[in-house]
């Protein structure tokens, strides 16, 4: 994952423009001063403002900060900036209509963590929230936080099979979501999943295949078996309200309090799950890094087109409101280009977040040019790969934002561990993720050997520090495979540093195909594409897409005599699994390239699916 964020170094330099002087020394060659151990220079980056040092000798880097990290939980952070700006703006959701001050988001994070209490959910208990980017969604976010429980972040575009996966896989005793939303009929696939709802009483639902769901929260309709939202917001009385001060007191900064599914190669998506510490101050890092901590204007408004249930929303967008005093404004419940810009334009935004795929659709606007985005001065931008140049020239000249940062990170870590400086030649910022994160380790390694790399070699990226999650729930065996004894989180992506210290990816050892900012394990499909009676074997790749960045191409092999249309395994996967991950391209292959021990050989497969794709 590559984010793209803005601002640190322009305010950097303009407020060291009165010590020009001094500052005269980075000019000169550089040299290890006599008296710098060498083996500090070869390792540290002070990270508080740009490296402009050639500090490293080796591929390792350690980001040293004169900013300790903070150790609240959710909810403390929260009351701090409820504290400052009680009467500022925490979110606005336009599509909707909601508006809230901080006072009165606190107000109603209060009255649902009561009401959780109330229905009988205690701490360590999880709560999944299905759903698009609605108020419940960052409401339940900081009601959890605060109640103890667990939210689990799940897709808003699983389909049934996958929903029921996620949630008997970390047991969650509630779920929330609306009623239904676009084509999704959330409420139909749970009573399919779960026939004993209609005949329960609301909270004591007993399903055979989820038999730790207990309660479902629809925010919409009334249904029988379910809460409704209201329920849950009325049900705390005097007796929850104390019980969740006293629960306070017991709340470790430690504890985990998300879990976000990811997936690698195996196909199964694993729980990763998070901590406060964990998501508190990555987000505070991030913020530092790109001036909400001392940005000149009365305060920063943000505008988040991108999903809540991806860390990019919930940690960047939802837990930094709540460190820096951020407003967050939301265009739409689901993705429109068109609702960015008058989002941007009529709420005086500061800032943008957005996947390259989503600044594409935006520059493609045909009346772009009409918007008044004088106010946005920086731009966050996710990607799986570092940033086309092009869409970064065509950012900054034609939406005026002259504030763009690459990042990189893994849901694994929080997310962020790279992020760039605004004001980064384009091509550091076209050819590489940034810097290393305050209080962060990162190394090269041989993937075979596990030695450090010299520097400028490529080799698997790892990290270790705060960022590195707790678990992949209840999967020791797959969080000891990523994460050694030593603390190391394996990436799978390669990668090399350079002497200042910034990173460039230079591919991934996983086949994680990136849609649109979607990341896309290949093995999921594959397995389901095996359910077809004429598939005999499939193989899931990604090619190159001038606007995706990459489209999910399947090569099929078929059962011996049996013929298969490209229309229909599509039909076949529609409904079944997310639309993001259906293929948009079907090849039908005879055979598959193999090594000389008989393993597929997927690089030669995409090649050759590009090639086929090049000629369609």
């Amino acid at each position: 994952m590559v984010i793209p964020t803005a601002g640190f170094c322009s305010q950097f330099l303009r407020r060291t423009a009165a010590f020009s002087a001094p500052l005269r020394v980075f000019r000169a060659p550089w040299t290890r001063q006599p008296g710098l151990p060498a083996a500090a220079a070869a390792r540290n980056i002070h990270v508080d403002s740009p490296p402009v040092v050639p500090t490293l000798t080796t591929s390792y880097v350690h980001g040293t900060s004169s900013t300790a990290l903070l150790h609240d939980t959710v909810a403390e952070a929260l009351q701090k900036s409820v504290d400052h700006w009680p009467d500022r703006e925490a979110v606005v959701f336009l599509q909707d209509g909601v508006r809230k001050t901080y006072a009165e988001f606190q107000q109603d994070v209060d009255r649902a963590a009561a009401g959780l209490l109330a229905l009988g959910l205690k701490k360590g208990d999880r709560l999944g929230m299905w759903g698009p980017n609605t108020y419940e969604w960052i409401l339940f976010q900081f009601a959890t936080a605060k109640a103890g429980i667990i939210q689990v972040s799940v897709n808003p575009a699983y389909q049934q099979m996958e929903v029921e996966y996620a949630l008997r896989k970390v047991g969650c005793q509630a779920i929330v979501c609306p009623t239904e939303f676009r084509t999704q009929k959330y409420c139909d696939m749970l009573k399919k999943i779960c026939p004993e709802i209609e005949s329960s009483s609301p909270g004591d639902i007993k399903s055979a295949r989820l038999p730790e769901l207990r309660s479902v929260i629809l925010l919409d309709s009334r249904q029988p078996g379910m809460f409704h939202f209201d329920d849950v917001m009325q049900a705390g009385d005097s007796r929850h309200v104390k019980q969740l001060q006293d629960l306070q007191k017991k709340l470790s900064f430690d504890d985990p309090i998300n879990i976000q599914f990811t997936s690698g190669t195996t196909g199964a998506p694993k729980g990763a799950t998070l901590s406060h510490h964990n998501i508190i101050n990555n987000a505070y890092f991030v913020g530092k890094r790109v001036g909400y901590t001392w940005k000149l204007q009365p305060h920063t408004r943000v505008c988040v087109p991108v999903p809540l249930y991806h860390c990019f929303g919930s940690v960047g967008g939802g837990i930094a409101m709540a460190v820096h005093g951020l407003t967050l404004v939301f265009p739409s419940a689901g993705y429109n280009g068109k609702a960015n810009l008058d989002a941007m334009q009529s709420e005086r935004c500061t800032y943008i977040y957005g996947t390259p795929t989503m600044y594409v659709d935006m520059l493609n606007q045909p009346d772009l040019a009409k918007y008044d985005l004088s106010t946005v001065e920086g731009a966050g931008l996710m990607a799986g790969s570092p940033c086309p140049p092009e869409l970064v020239k065509k950012v900054v000249l034609q939406m005026g934002i002259k504030e763009m940062t690459i990042g990189y990170g893994t849901t694994e870590n929080s997310p962020v561990t790279f992020l760039g400086c605004p004001l980064d030649n384009m091509e550091r910022k076209c050819e590489t993720v940034g810097y290393i994160l305050d209080h962060v380790e990162a190394k090269i390694v041989n993937p075979t050997t596990g030695q450090i790399m010299p520097l400028g070699m490529k080799g698997e990226i790892m990290v270790r520090g705060y960022c590195v999650m707790l678990e992949y729930w209840s999967e020791q065996a797959k969080t000891e495979e990523c994460i050694s004894k030593d603390g190391w989180y394996r990436t799978g992506d390669i990668g090399s540093l350079d002497a200042y210290g910034y990173c460039k990816i230079d591919g991934r050892i996983k086949d994680m195909i990136i849609r649109g900012g979607e990341n896309i394990y290949p093995a999921e499909i594959e397995q389901f594409l095996h359910t077809h009676p004429k598939v005999k074997e499939a193989q899931v790749v990604g090619v190159k897409d001038p606007r995706m960045g990459e489209e999910v191409c399947a090569c099929i092999k078929l059962v011996d005599g049996q013929e298969c249309t490209a229309e229909e395994i599509r039909g076949y996967c529609k409904g079944q699994i997310a639309h993001f991950k259906i293929p948009r391209y079907i090849l039908f292959l005879t055979s598959f390239p193999l090594t000389v021990t008989g393993k597929i050989q997927k690089q030669k497969l995409r090649e050759e699916a590009e090639k086929q794709h090049s000629n369609v």
